[in-house]
């Protein structure tokens, strides 16, 4: 890792290589070096680096209007809206530039959830290894103590409990009045790529709906086609009240979202919430276009297809790794868990493969390659990674 820029905050530790290009799944150096992407920009460019529809889309709208402010109607804002309730069963968005804002969005709507119930003292239910973002309140729901050090006391409110373990939510409900709503992932990718069985998500429902707790998805990750379905929540067959968005909506240009439906969908009036920059007709254009083309090239579909191959490819070749704890995942959202911490693998992959990755959690390996990838290139993802954990038994 590289020291920090000079005249930039020490808040990441940035690896010694800059891009100067991209194309697809590939990119490409400051000195013309090629690397396959097997990142995405963290779940970001699922429709991969210089799509030239996104690009369209972008000089098009600068060229005709980027910012007016929410005062007035913003018709690519409401047509992303309507898309976005259409394919999640949701009744109203409210736009915003991340996924911390769409949480936070999510956790003022629980608040007000609370003052509907005349709760003076609201809990909301959160999970162990999740992660959320990082401002105050997002980092308080956050279930990580290493992102949390520096920055008590954290905001109360929070009850955290095991993840995927109905049984520790069901003691909660029976000993904690004030719980007002569940915040969970369908995947924890931050976490370590744990998805959460279909069974605990139906449970959770029944839940909420037993207690009057709002049941709100954190989809910043997993939505957008990223675990095979268009949001993770969908592999349960289950209807969440509020859903947040960001990461791929924009394909790389900031953009977030929470939607929410039924009674958490009326809950925000004037007044209760705000965003100078959310929902800018640039950033809405640019959502649209990323769904048409994801409904064109049913990439949710593919991403279910190819992340099958990329877990099966992996599970063969390092079945009997002697590091190697698991290979798991959901569609285009793998990890490969060792015994050991392996944080030195991203840079051994970077400059021995040419392939990007991040290690979350000191000792998992996250792969999250674009949607657009070919049949090759996931293979010879899948090879990278088996030349580079090979070299290491």
């Amino acid at each position: 890792m590289s020291a920090a820029p000079a005249y930039l905050m020490h808040t990441s530790a940035r690896q010694p290589v800059a891009f100067s290009r991209g194309q697809g799944a590939l990119l490409w150096d400051s000195h013309g070096v090629e690397y396959l992407d097997a990142i995405a920009g963290v779940a970001v460019t699922s429709l991969g680096h210089a799509n030239p529809e996104i690009a369209s889309a972008l000089a098009e709208q600068a060229d005709v209007l980027l910012h007016t402010t929410n005062m007035f109607r913003i018709p690519w804002q409401e047509q992303l809206g309507e898309r976005l309730c259409r394919l999640s069963g949701m009744e109203r968005a409210f736009f915003c530039n991340s996924g911390a804002e769409a949480n936070e969005a999510a956790l003022k709507l629980a608040r007000l959830h609370a003052t509907a119930r005349n709760v003076a003292q609201p809990q909301v239910l959160v999970m162990e290894n999740s992660f959320h973002g990082r401002t105050l309140a997002t980092l308080a729901a956050t279930g990580n103590p290493a992102v949390h050090r520096g920055f008590e006391p954290l905001m109360p409110g929070f009850i955290r409990v095991p993840y995927d373990d109905i049984e520790a939510v069901r003691q909660v409900a029976a000993n904690s009045p004030n719980v007002v709503a569940v915040l969970v992932e369908p995947v924890q990718g931050e976490g370590g790529v744990h998805p959460a069985s279909a069974g605990y998500l139906q449970a959770l429902r029944q839940l909420c709906d037993a207690h009057q707790w709002l049941m709100m998805i954190d989809e910043v990750q997993t939505g957008m086609g990223r675990t095979g379905t268009w949001f993770g929540f969908q592999h349960a067959g289950i209807e969440p009240d509020v859903i947040t968005l960001a990461k791929a909506l924009g394909n790389g240009f900031p953009i977030g979202a929470c939607l929410a439906r039924g009674k958490a969908a009326e809950l925000f009036s004037p007044g209760h919430h705000a965003s100078t920059f959310g929902g800018n007709p640039l950033a809405c254009r640019v959502g649209c276009t990323v769904v048409d083309i994801m409904q064109r090239d049913h990439l949710p579909q593919r991403a279910a297809v190819l992340g099958q191959r990329l877990l099966a490819a992996l599970q063969l070749a390092l079945a009997g790794h002697p590091e190697v704890v698991s290979v798991r995942g959901l569609g285009l959202m793998v990890g490969i868990e060792l015994n050991r911490p392996c944080a030195e693998l991203v840079d051994r992959a970077r400059d021995e493969q040419h392939l990007l990755i991040t290690v979350t959690r000191g000792t998992t390996v996250r792969l999250l390659p674009p949607l657009i990838c070919s049949e090759a290139q996931i293979d010879d993802i899948a090879s990278r990674v088996t030349r580079l954990l090979s070299s290491q038994a």
